[in-house]
């Protein structure tokens, strides 16, 4: 009889924390995913209540389609020479035999340790009215025009070599996959290098290209940081110009950023559509079973050999040059770094710790001392504030997205083929419909209220709220992303494992946290590493979010390029922000080598490292035990 009765009761627990957990999901979906987005699509249609086509009508009327044909230009423009050169750069160091094809390849991967606003600063202190190639290239030719770096073709240079990061991971997997049996197959047939490699070696590329076309061409038209600070109207930096006005300055700002949104969403989801679709086509390869490695291709034709190690080391020098510079002029005093001659005599730490008075001669010819007024990144209190603020938040927000989804991907395993499980994971995939800037502006709008009753009428954009708002953008945004790395990561787990455990009578809870977890734990820090990577010096939305209670390192970093000697302070900003350049290589260095260095390495190989280690260690012992026993008898005696 007792057992009979506890049944019912266990039933019931279960029960209620399924409708716990289905009408949490639900709340956090509809609260933080739809309901903004709805919202926003509200307002283009709600700002004059006498005519819902009035927002649109302005549309057409204004400038605003010039926004969106810059955008739609520069990802035109971007899909075409970021391929030549991303596909360029993986070649060169993978497929051909090119000589110093290793310092070639750490030259084209260095922007993986920094992007965004610091890499566009980098090239503003080289390319800039009066950065440092500027500055040469006048002394040479005076009539030179000092502002040339600016606008559509600044904007095209910069995110032409910035947004190769993709094809030096992607495409260099998929260089490194192909079958050197079918290559050397066409050698033997009598075809030389480039037709194998037309004919042969990019038709099983197509599929990386497909989708890196599509990633770049998003990433063109959503542009921020390069269009804001080169100062070109596109799409993004117009939706937070929008976002922070109001009607007093110019009619419907709200609605017309939010029209933006709208555009570039539509943008961004038929894109996704259609690299969905291309994918679900299979495009499968038949390749030998005993597939072999793939050797480097020698080019025969002296004269195409000379010019291919020309373009190879002319990549590498437009590459290269923007980090060398900054890690040069982080450790150079600001005298210098006006000047633009580093030297010996000018080297300091001040960029990085401590202060400095600056000491200037006035109109009236006084001199005038400004106490403290040079300081490090580390001395400032605005940059350390940006460092503090954006370090937690990122933190939370990456170790919060891999909490999330950790859980889910261990429900929908465990119930696979269940509409409910599929319906979980196409919601955490639904940001990556989004754009950035429309999740972030729907947030700053629809949480910019008293009136929203299930964050408790908290109005989350006032004050210190911003910084919960950033977080939970910050995690959404990252869920895609978390989801796709970490999903494959389960797969690795052997069932026959979760099978033993029940068998042993330990709970679900217990078999998770024992005998899943471990496993995939690697995959999860590797992708709490990545984000947090990402979202250290994310800038598209700190800006939108920007704010004196919110205001990120990636904003701090800009307006170091706007404050410099105003008013006798920030006088060394330059060298201020070339040292938090250097600052985020140094972090974005670390968590990489962490994640595809220590973190890819299997089993074996660390093994066979820490046996490598244990025999350094013996023989240092070996060395120093003769000293030891010659020792002995001259201290007896």
């Amino acid at each position: 009889m007792s057992m009979r009765k506890a049944a019912p009761r266990k039933l019931d627990i279960s029960l209620l924390w399924k409708i716990f957990g289905a009408a949490f999901f639900v709340y956090l979906f509809f609260g933080f995913m739809l309901l903004p987005c709805l919202n926003t699509l509200s307002q283009v249609f709600t700002a004059n209540p006498d005519d819902p086509l009035a927002v649109i009508k302005f549309f057409f009327a204004g400038n605003m389609p010039s926004f969106v044909w810059n955008s739609l230009k520069l990802a035109i423009a971007l899909v075409v020479t970021v391929n030549v050169v991303g596909v360029s750069i993986v070649l060169l160091t993978e497929y051909f035999d090119i000589k110093g094809a290793k310092i070639l390849r750490l030259g084209y991967m260095t922007t993986l340790i920094y992007s965004g606003v610091a890499l566009v600063t980098g090239y503003l202190f080289l390319y800039d009215n009066d950065g440092i190639i500027t500055s040469w290239l006048v002394k040479l030719f005076p009539d030179m025009d000092k502002n040339w770096f600016s606008g559509f073709n600044a904007v095209w240079f910069t995110m032409t070599f910035a947004c190769t990061s993709n094809h030096a991971l992607f495409l260099r997997n998929a260089i490194r996959g192909i079958d050197y049996n079918t290559v050397e197959a066409a050698r033997n047939m009598g075809a030389g290098p480039f037709k194998v490699l037309l004919k042969v070696v990019f038709p099983t590329l197509i599929p990386t290209m497909f989708s890196l076309t599509v990633m770049t061409f998003i990433t063109g038209i959503c542009a921020m940081s390069a269009p804001t600070l080169l100062g070109f109207d596109s799409i993004n930096p117009e939706i937070v110009r929008l976002a922070g006005s109001s009607t007093a300055d110019e009619a419907f700002p709200q609605a017309r950023a939010a029209l933006l949104s709208i555009i570039l969403a539509i943008f961004t989801i038929v894109l996704l559509a259609i690299l969905s679709a291309y994918e679900r086509k299979g495009h499968y390869l038949s390749v030998s079973k005993t597939k072999a490695k793939l050797v480097k291709q020698k080019i025969n034709n002296p004269i195409a050999n000379v010019l291919a190690h020309i373009y190879a080391y002319v990549l590498w020098i437009i590459y290269m040059t923007p980090v060398v510079m900054i890690i040069l002029f982080a450790f150079q005093n600001h005298s210098a770094i006006n000047l633009k001659s580093p030297s010996l005599d000018s080297f300091t730490l001040v960029n990085f710790v401590g202060t400095q008075d600056y000491e200037y001669m006035t109109s009236r010819g006084k001199l005038r001392t400004r106490v403290g007024s040079i300081s490090g990144v580390f001395s400032n209190q605005d940059t350390i504030a940006g460092i503090r603020i954006s370090f937690i938040l990122s933190a939370l927000a990456a170790a919060l997205a891999c909490v999330i989804v950790v859980v889910a991907v261990n429900y929908i395993f465990k119930h696979k083929n269940k509409l409910r499980s599929t319906v979980l994971e196409y919601s955490l995939l639904f940001p990556w419909l989004l754009p950035t800037i429309l999740i972030c502006y729907s947030y700053r709008t629809f949480f910019n209220s008293n009136d929203v009753w299930y964050v408790f009428n908290q109005n989350l954009y006032y004050r210190e709220n911003v910084r919960l708002l950033i977080i939970i953008a910050y995690t959404v945004v990252k869920l895609p992303f978390a989801l796709r790395m970490i999903k494959a990561s389960f797969y690795a787990i052997d069932e026959e494992l979760e099978d033993a455990a029940k068998n042993l009578g330990a709970s679900g809870l217990r078999t998770f946290l024992k005998v899943k977890l471990p496993i995939v734990l690697p995959s999860v820090l590797a992708v709490f590493a990545l984000n947090f990577n990402a979202l250290f010096t994310e800038y598209d939305m700190g800006a939108t979010f920007h704010s004196s209670y919110g205001k990120t390192y990636a904003m701090v970093i800009q307006n170091m390029t706007y404050e410099e000697g105003r008013d006798g302070y920030n006088v060394n900003a330059t060298g201020r922000r070339n040292a938090s350049t250097v600052f985020i290589m140094g972090v974005s260095g670390a968590i990489l080598y962490l994640v595809y260095g220590v973190g890819a390495r299997d089993l074996g190989e660390r093994l066979e490292i820490r046996a490598r280690r244990r025999k350094r260690l013996q023989a240092m012992k070996l060395r120093l035990t003769p000293h030891k026993a010659k020792a002995e008898p001259h201290t007896r005696s």
